[in-house]
């Protein structure tokens, strides 16, 4: 998957696919690194999510962690 897709289309195409994990590519279709649904779904029901974060934004740390 595209780095630029949100968190939001991600967990739609991986519940779609069923599938626990993401390849995150960049716009090169080089692999940047993995999302789990467990990390995305978490990420959705933190404080700090947003509708605008995108998978890149998860993997360069910008992101907030879920609170716990």
């Amino acid at each position: 998957m595209n780095d630029d897709m949100t968190v939001e289309v991600a967990l739609a195409v991986m519940a779609g696919a069923r599938v626990e994990y993401l390849t995150v590519c960049d716009g090169d279709d080089e692999s940047t690194g993995s999302v789990s649904l467990v990390r995305l779904a978490g990420l959705r029901e933190s404080a700090a999510y947003t509708d605008r974060i995108r998978l890149r934004d998860i993997l360069d740390g910008e992101a907030l962690a879920p609170s716990h």
